[in-house]
């Protein structure tokens, strides 16, 4: 719907410029929008909580009642009620309520979760229990691909994630076998042309990328990391010189890739404890590429580089600072020298903005 209500307005503005709409038509619609977002939303909204309540409510009834009922009558119940809200999912789609749609789905992925665990119960089954997790992010990913649900494929990469961290600490190691069920759910994110899940992919690969360091190399392989993000961030710049026609790829690969670059930057700070000569070369190195975040974000209109840019120098510079307390001479002397930095680099930046401006005609 965000991205909707961007598209539109966009559209607008280039619609009345163009003469095509009123003012007074641009406004009605805006108004008929804005009507639309507060009502369906909140409908929305609802119904996926009741979807949430409702399913609490079946496996609490079935849970409180399961010795009382013969076996095939637990699992008829529950294999029902399952494809009940799956049938339900797809008559509400038919009729265009797809929020009532997307609650309905969940509300079987609900279900089947249930089921797992009370059908494991019923028939005494020992086993890992993450593999019953994984098992429940499959029947979601295959719901959300089935009935187009992008809610069911969000809370099956939950499922994967949590599936792959419960894994991580139980064999401590890398857990690589998480990286084929999150590529399964991307897939279904891109192939549903769903933006919020394919940065939800992003996040959970970014978390996974930043752990190699804690987990290779007795945990100190922050270097990797650093490397990682940069190739991740090289290849996002040139994608987008070279295909220009998708900016919003580009820039969400730039931006995990900053981040995955400043948590091996401060891990190799903060984490390694090196000593005070690395500790400064470490931190103008994590200065420098925030500055040249900013300056990519400025010249490529990422807003999200900005805003990691602003907030990752301000909280490299606090970290500084109570790093070296201590050493108050360095301290004064590091920021007196970044900020030597920061202006001429200010300046410079000034100067080629004059020079590209056009000059005003003689007369």
């Amino acid at each position: 719907m965000w991205s909707y209500r961007k598209r539109i307005d966009q559209d607008l503005v280039r619609w009345r410029d163009a003469g095509w709409i009123t003012p007074e038509g641009e406004t009605a619609i805006r108004q008929d929008l804005e009507k639309g977002v507060r009502t369906l939303g909140l409908a929305n909204a609802l119904a996926i909580l009741s979807a949430v309540l409702i399913g609490f409510a079946v496996m609490s009834f079935v849970a409180a009642n399961w010795q009382a009922m013969p076996r095939i009558l637990r699992i008829g119940m529950l294999v029902a009620s399952m494809w009940a809200a799956y049938g339900l999912s797809g008559v509400l789609a038919r009729r265009g309520m797809t929020g009532f749609a997307h609650a309905a789905t969940l509300l079987g992925v609900g279900i089947f979760g249930g089921s797992i665990m009370l059908i494991s119960q019923m028939y005494h089954m020992d086993g890992n229990p993450a593999d019953a997790v994984l098992l429940w992010a499959a029947g979601a990913l295959l719901a959300g691909v089935a009935l187009r649900s992008n809610p069911s494929l969000a809370f099956a990469m939950v499922l994967v994630v949590y599936w792959g961290i419960s894994e991580a600490f139980r064999l401590d190691r890398v857990f690589w076998e998480f990286l084929g069920p999150w590529a399964l759910v991307s897939a279904a994110f891109y192939w549903q042309r769903w933006k919020p899940g394919v940065h939800l992919s992003g996040l959970a690969l970014t978390g996974f990328i930043v752990s190699l360091g804690y987990r290779l190399n007795g945990g100190h392989a922050h270097e990797l990391v650093v490397i990682l993000g940069l190739l991740v961030m090289g290849a996002s710049m040139l994608g987008e010189r070279l295909k220009p026609e998708r900016p919003a790829l580009w820039s969400g690969a730039f931006n995990y890739g900053l981040v995955v670059t400043l948590a091996g930057l401060w891990a190799l700070q903060f984490f390694e404890d090196p000593p005070l000569n690395t500790f400064m070369l470490l931190a103008v190195l994590a200065l420098a590429l925030l500055i040249g975040a900013i300056f990519w974000g400025l010249r490529s209109g990422n807003r999200g580089a900005l805003w990691i840019g602003y907030a990752g120098f301000s909280i490299e510079i606090l970290a500084i600072y109570v790093e070296t307390l201590g050493t108050l001479l360095n301290t004064s002397l590091f920021f007196l020298i970044a900020g030597l930095i920061v202006s001429g680099l200010a300046a410079v930046a000034y100067r080629l903005h004059t020079r590209g401006e056009p000059k005003p005609a003689a007369a």
